[in-house]
């Protein structure tokens, strides 16, 4: 993707290529993900939440998203926003995931 491309939707996609490994299906169309954005200081902020709390994956996960989003030249640095409301459930996932995991 060109850098005209929007940096929200440049990292989403960079995003999906991490895989919750108890799942084997990507962050983005797991729901996880909030929101991506630059700050004001070239900061990336991403507000993203988990199944469940106290999952076990969340050292995983937030150090390959920064390994991600770190690729980017405009990111200075990737911060990480955990947050529980709105509370994660079926209904965030993808119609895809939804799909491949076997829930209609």
């Amino acid at each position: 993707m060109s850098n005209e491309t929007p940096f929200k939707e440049r990292a989403l996609a960079a995003l999906e290529n991490v895989i919750d490994p108890e799942l084997g299906i990507d962050i983005v169309n797991l729901g996880l993900i909030y929101n991506v954005e630059l700050d004001e200081d070239s900061n990336c902020v991403v507000t993203m939440t988990l199944t469940i709390a106290g999952c076990p994956l969340t050292d995983y996960l937030n150090d390959a998203i920064t390994e991600e989003l770190q690729g980017f030249d405009e990111v200075k640095e990737v911060k990480i926003n955990l947050v529980w409301e709105p509370a994660w459930s079926i209904e965030k996932m993808s119609r895809e995931a939804r799909m491949e995991l076997g829930i209609h």
